[in-house]
């Protein structure tokens, strides 16, 4: 059986007191922002879309991160 493709994709990371991503929703094209203040047990975090200006959400095209 084959593996599906992940459906969230990290473009971004940073680790500067905590450890922030960003990553791709592979199916909407849209963007997240995680931060997690430590990591291992107890590990507190946040996740939300990433805005543009507008308010309106920071979209990719899944097609970008396809292989030619």
């Amino acid at each position: 059986m084959a593996k599906a493709p992940a459906r969230f994709v990290e473009v971004y990371s940073q680790k500067v007191a905590g450890k922030t991503k960003i990553l791709v929703d592979m199916v909407t094209g849209v963007n997240y922002i995680f931060h997690s203040e430590s990591e291992g047990y107890g590990a507190s975090g946040g996740l939300t879309p990433l805005l543009n200006p507008d308010g309106t959400p920071v979209v990719t095209p899944p097609e970008m991160f396809q292989p030619r």
